[in-house]
Formats: structure tokens, C-alpha cells, sequence
């Protein structure tokens, strides 16, 4: 779906897109006199280069601001490529219709008064417009929105009272909040120097949201960086294709997404519910995506910044040149903060720098210059800093004049590593940093966020080579069996699975389970227990007692039919007595399983992002732990093993303090076994817990001990 600068895509919301970003016309209905919404909107429209045609509609005028107004839509002399709509939200959907049979390319809906009001009808209202929008073909941006702007080529289309000339650039921002795209990220993107392709506040989104301009900016030519501000995703689906898109071709994508604090709790059946947090779902889904997640404005453009003039490091290291002891050690301290590597200078690294200092600093990674920082003897400092084949990207932290500055763009002219300049001078400055920023060299102005974005820009690469030559997840076709299974399960409605109902499901998916039976009486579990073989466990079976172990309803080891007679007994007197009126079917005899790691695997189904699959330690106390690793199901083998690496007490499966070596590659097996039945089931399968999945030593595989599936939509 590439495209040339010239050339407008196919795809019916992709075209919209293109006409509403690239206008030849516009027009803008409640144009005004009056600088208020449709007043704005139409003076900034104007300010558009020679060729963009402009009509102001509002039947109250014969003229505003010197241009003809025209009574309604129908009378332009050509169908708009773009309306601005800038009227009481009641008369939205007359002027939609209008646009339909004038033939307009696009919309924006400035109007507000529709689902932020928290009223029922002005819901619907809102969700007519999205129904009108998909039928009619007139795609719409908004509403209670800010509009775009197009600063490459000088094209406003925005009621913002903060509509100013920003620098063009590389990177894209697709913002919900008008007031932030229009405010703070316009602000200080100008007064760092940073220029963006496009802004887009896309407000309500009641039909084009922001995964549909993320998926614009993917293959517009003019983007090579893609910076959002999402307050709440519309289409978690839509997003994944954009950001799985945006990986395949190269464009990072760097998003602050508003929510990281529970403010409530829900109740949950299971463990993984529990476990799986709204924001907990984000991280994870950004991880899986290769969204560089950060939490500020001046992160996000930083960081934007960054990823748009740097190259891929061809190595890890970082290496740290200042002028001051002081601030070299805190940007070191930083880095390792966040896990960066500072490799050791070679020998040969010290010798030279040792020649330059002579006796002053600190020969080092990070290396102390003192005043050679501002001489020149700083480009043969940074030769020697940058040469060394360990050292993927330099990290320079100073403040100088515009012959320092020039150095830096002259190091970045002949060395084809990424450089981030971290300022510490004062930020009105121009000697210097004026230079810096017209040179497109990436500016920081505090440790801790340089060290976060060179940190983002060496795993952005790392993994996308990864995932690219992984290839994207799928989950295949379901079975006959499998599919026969789905339909019976989606007939049930909402209902809890037993253990042993659930295992079989497991097992239909090829995830190993243990030996066992189930008895209704005691002469049966003794009969289970003879097939199944000594020891045993014996688990009370009830559809309604979720958490057995909890619940004091299993035994374990039980050795012999004596064992076995007292158990029986005493399970199901403490289940009648402590759980009255919940359905008892029998018990379950089960093999003992021994000489593994017990983890838990589990799915929740996330509003936004559908089934989502969860890695941790096994065992009762994993809530209080929560040591857990989460992706969207469908999942690569890639990231199966991620995950794995991401729970830190599975270390233990690589062999510790005489645990044998655990086997990976069976249990990466089962996650995407799990993944591929969650995929398939998505519209039956609410919760899952196998807790405990013992993984066995390496070449004996895994086992699901317990498991309890939660049915429903």
C-alpha cells in the first residue's frame, strides 16, 4: 500500500484521509466574521498556499473576511475535498447529509455536545454519525475536535486560536486532544526545534480514529516517525494492524497513552483476571507492537526526535563524553539505570585519549574532557569515542558554542552512528543550541530522558529485526473437532468449566494434561486411582469451587486405598459444609507429578485487544507477586520466549542451585498452544487458569495440573 508523495491511496478511509490531509478545497460551514470556532477555522484555512480554494458557507453572510460565503454546501461551484463543520452539534447530521449529495471528499467536526456529554441521546447521535460516515463514503474526523493541519505543505484546517507556522519535519503526531496537538506538542516542538508532517486531533473519533491516521502516516513518504497522544483506543484490532504495519516498514511509533493509574478494581474468577490490569494489557500490547511507550511532552518529542534522525545502532554500547565529571557520571548513572551497556574503552581508546588530555579528566566511559569539550581538540575526543566498534551510539553531554555545535554535526556527517546531544546550558539559549536544532542533531535537556530515548532506539531495532524475520503471528485453522468444540462451548453461554472439562479442552488444543478420572462414588475413585497409579491426588470436582487449593479440597500424595478412603471422605464433608448449595460432581484422581517448575498460564479478553495470554510463577502466591508477562493472542514463537525471558523467577528454568534445567521449548510450546485455542475460542472463552503448568526437566515437557476455564460473552 506504498505510495508516492503525489499519488492518493485506494483504500475508501486511506483516500478520505489523503483528501482531508492534502486539500486542493475547503470549505467551512458556520464560517464567521467573529474569531470563535468557525471564525478561526476559516482565517486559518486561508492562511493556505496560492492553489487551495476556500469557501466560507454560513446564509447569514454575503462575505466574511473577504470572501465570498455561500449559502449552503450545494451552491460551491465544485465538491470540497475537505468541510470543516462548525455548527450547534444539532444540525451536524443535515450538514453530513449535505456533504454526501454535494460529493465532499472528507469532513472535520469541530462541533462538540455529543458522547463526552455523558447523555444517552447525544451517544446515539454520535453513533449515527459513525453509521452515516461508513454508508455515505464521507469519512469523517472528529467530532469535538481541533481539526489538522498539513505542515509541509502550509495547509490549517484547525479552529485552534494557537494555529501557528511549525517547522516541518519528519514526524507525524495524531493527537485526541485538540488542545494538546494544538498546545503544548505545537509549542515546544517549535521551541525545540522539532517539526512534524502532520497534526491530527481526531477528538470523539466517531468513525476515522487514530489507528486509521496511524495507518495513513505508515505509508506517507513524508513520515518517518509516528508520535500519539491516545487518551482510549476505539479499535484495539485496528491498532495492532497499524503499529504490526508501521514495524514491517520501518517507522517507530512513539505514544503517550493516558491511564496508567487504576483509579477502580473488578471482581474476578480467576487468577489472570486479577492479574491483568487495563494498563498492564497497554505495556504488554506496546511491547508485542514495538510502540516506544513514554509519559510526557517532552519525552514524546525528544524521543520522536531521536528515533527520526538516527540510523540503526550497529552495536549496543554507548559511550559518554562531557566536559564535567559530574554530568558524565549522572548520564552514565542514568543509562545504567535503564539497562544501557557503557562497554570499557580499548586500549588503544585510553592511549589516544590519554594524549589529548594530558593528565586532565578522565581517560573512561563515560570520558570527563574538561575544557577540551569547547577546543579543538574535541573532534579527534569524539573520533576515539565513536570509533571503538563496541560503541553503537554516542551520547554527548555539554553546552557550547557554534563551533562545539558544529563539531558535533560534522561527527555526525562522517560517522554513520546515531549521536543524542544532551544540553546542559540554559535552554534560551542560541550560541550552540540554534545550530544544534537546525542541524537535526537530537537534543536533550535532562539525564534521565536522553537515557530513556537511546535506550528506546537501540531496542526498537533489536526487536524489529527480530519480529520482522519472525514474520506476523497467525493461529491457523481450527480442526474439525476443534471447531465442533467452539460451537458447543459458545452454546453454553455463561458457565463455568470443571477441571477435568477444562484439561480435556486444553488437551484438544495439544497442551499436555495429567493422567486422571473422575469418580462419583468411592469404589470408582478407588478404581481410579488402581488405573490412573500410586501416589494420587484427589481433587473435590465442582464447577463452582474455583479455587480448590484455596479451598483446602485437595489431597495430595495420597500413597495407598486407606490414604485414598480418608480423603474421599473428609474432601467432600469440608465441601458440603463449607461451600453449601455448590454443585458437586464427584472427585478427581489424579497422578502426582513431580520434579518440575509450577507457573501459571492463563487468558483474559481485554475490551480493546480481545484474548490476551499471560506467563507467570505458579502457585498461590502469584497475585501477590504479580512477577507475570502478558501478550495479545495471536502470538509469535518470538513472543513466547519474550515472555518467558520477562518473568524473572523463570531464571530457575535455566538450571539454579541444583533445579535441574527446565524444558523452554516444551512450555513455549504450550503458551502458543493456548494462544492458537484463546484465538479460536475469542468469542466463547472469558477467563483461563492453568495453575499450576509444571514444566518438567529439559526433554520431558510440561503438564497442566489445574486448570478452570470462565465461558461467556
Amino acid at each position: 500500500m506504498a505510495r508516492s508523495a503525489d499519488s492518493a491511496p485506494t483504500d475508501g478511509a486511506m483516500r478520505s484521509i489523503h483528501r482531508m490531509l492534502n486539500p486542493a478545497s475547503i470549505a467551512v460551514v458556520g464560517a464567521t466574521p467573529r474569531l470563535q470556532y468557525g471564525g478561526r477555522f476559516l482565517k486559518a484555512a486561508l492562511r493556505s498556499p496560492d492553489g487551495v480554494r476556500v469557501y466560507p458557507v454560513n446564509p447569514r453572510y454575503d462575505e466574511v473576511m473577504g470572501v465570498r460565503c455561500y449559502p449552503r454546501l450545494a451552491d460551491l461551484p465544485e465538491s470540497p475535498d475537505l468541510v470543516g463543520i462548525v455548527v450547534p452539534y444539532d444540525r451536524v447530521m443535515d450538514v453530513l447529509d449535505e456533504c454526501a449529495k454535494c460529493g465532499a471528499g472528507s469532513a472535520i467536526v469541530i462541533s462538540a455536545g455529543f458522547a463526552e456529554r455523558g447523555i444517552d441521546e447525544r451517544g446515539d447521535l454520535q453513533k449515527r454519525m459513525g453509521e452515516f460516515a461508513l454508508t455515505s463514503g464521507v469519512r469523517v474526523c472528529g467530532p469535538n475536535c481541533l481539526g489538522v493541519a498539513n505542515l509541509r505543505t502550509g495547509i490549517w484546517a484547525t479552529a485552534s486560536s494557537l494555529a501557528a507556522d511549525g517547522k516541518s519535519g519528519p514526524i507525524g503526531l495524531v493527537s485526541q486532544s485538540g488542545a494538546s496537538a494544538f498546545g503544548p506538542f505545537l509549542a515546544r516542538a517549535l521551541e525545540k526545534g522539532v517539526g512534524y508532517s502532520y497534526i491530527v486531533s481526531t477528538g470523539n473519533e466517531a468513525d476515522l480514529g487514530s489507528a486509521d491516521f496511524i495507518r495513513y502516516l505508515v505509508d506517507d513518504p513524508h513520515t518517518k516517525v509516528i508520535a500519539c497522544f491516545i487518551e482510549g483506543f476505539k479499535d484495539g484490532a485496528r491498532l495492532m494492524e497499524a503499529a504490526r504495519a508501521a514495524r514491517q516498514r520501518g517507522k517507530p511509533i512513539v505514544m503517550i497513552k493516558v491511564g496508567r493509574s487504576e483509579l477502580g478494581s473488578r471482581a474476578a474468577g480467576s487468577h489472570t483476571a486479577a492479574l491483568s490490569g487495563e494498563d498492564t494489557v497497554h505495556d504488554a500490547a506496546f511491547r508485542q507492537l514495538g510502540i516506544i511507550r513514554v509519559d510526557d511532552y517532552d519525552d514524546l518529542i525528544e524521543v520522536s526526535q531521536l528515533m527520526a534522525y538516527s540510523t540503526a545502532p550497529m552495536a549496543p554500547g554507548v559511550s559518554v563524553v562531557s566536559h564535567s565529571g559530574g554530568i558524565s557520571s549522572l548520564t552514565a548513572d542514568n543509562c545504567g539505570q535503564v539497562g544501557l551497556s557503557l562497554p570499557p574503552l580499548s586500549d588503544e581508546t585510553v592511549q589516544g585519549l590519554n594524549e589529548v588530555l594530558k593528565g586532565f579528566g578522565w581517560a573512561a566511559n563515560p570520558a570527563d574532557v574538561t575544557g577540551h569539550a569547547n577546543s579543538d581538540n574535541f573532534p579527534r575526543i569524539l573520533d576515539l569515542m565513536s570509533s571503538d566498534p563496541e560503541m553503537g551510539t554516542v551520547v554527548v553531554a555539554s553546552a557550547g558554542s557554534d563551533n562545539q555545535a558544529q563539531q558535533i554535526v560534522d561527527l555526525r556527517d562522517r560517522m554513520n552512528k546515531p549521536i543524542a546531544f544532551l544540553w546542559t546550558g540554559s535552554q534560551s539559549a542560541t550560541d550552540g543550541l540554534d545550530l544544534l536544532k537546525s542541524s537535526n542533531i537530537p537534543v536533550f535537556y535532562q539525564p534521565g530522558t536522553a537515557a530513556r530515548g537511546v535506550k528506546a532506539l537501540i531496542d526498537y531495532h533489536r526487536r524489529r529485526d527480530i519480529h520482522v524475520a519472525a514474520g506476523p503471528p497467525s493461529s491457523g485453522e481450527p480442526s474439525a473437532e476443534q471447531r465442533q468444540e467452539a460451537e458447543r462451548l459458545s452454546s453454553l453461554g455463561k458457565h463455568t468449566l470443571s477441571e477435568h472439562e477444562t484439561k480435556d479442552l486444553l488437551a484438544l488444543w495439544g497442551v499436555p494434561v495429567t493422567r486422571e478420572k473422575r469418580a462419583d462414588t468411592l469404589e470408582e475413585a478407588c478404581a481410579a486411582a488402581a488405573e490412573v497409579g500410586y501416589p494420587v491426588a484427589l481433587k473435590v470436582e465442582s464447577p463452582d469451587i474455583l479455587h480448590k487449593t484455596d479451598a483446602g479440597l485437595v489431597a495430595l500424595g495420597l500413597g495407598g486405598v486407606a490414604d485414598l478412603r480418608q480423603a474421599y471422605d473428609t474432601l467432600l464433608a469440608d465441601a458440603r459444609t463449607q461451600h453449601p448449595g455448590s454443585r458437586v460432581s464427584g472427585v478427581l484422581v489424579q497422578e502426582m507429578v513431580s520434579g518440575g517448575t509450577e507457573v501459571i498460564v492463563g487468558v483474559s479478553r481485554d475490551p480493546h485487544f480481545g484474548p490476551v495470554l499471560l506467563l507467570g510463577m505458579g502457585g498461590v502466591l502469584v497475585e501477590l507477586y504479580r512477577d507475570v508477562a502478558l501478550r495479545v493472542c495471536p502470538i509469535t514463537r518470538e513472543d513466547a520466549r519474550e515472555m518467558i525471558a520477562e518473568v524473572r523467577g523463570a531464571r530457575v528454568l535455566e538450571g539454579y542451585r541444583g533445579i535441574p534445567t527446565g524444558d523452554v521449548e516444551a512450555l513455549t510450546d504450550a503458551l502458543m498452544n493456548v494462544s492458537t485455542m484463546a484465538v479460536h475460542l475469542r468469542d466463547s472463552i472469558r477467563e483461563l487458569d492453568v495453575n499450576p503448568l509444571t514444566v518438567l526437566p529439559a526433554g520431558r515437557g510440561v503438564k497442566a495440573l489445574d486448570a478452570l476455564a470462565v465461558l461467556g460473552p
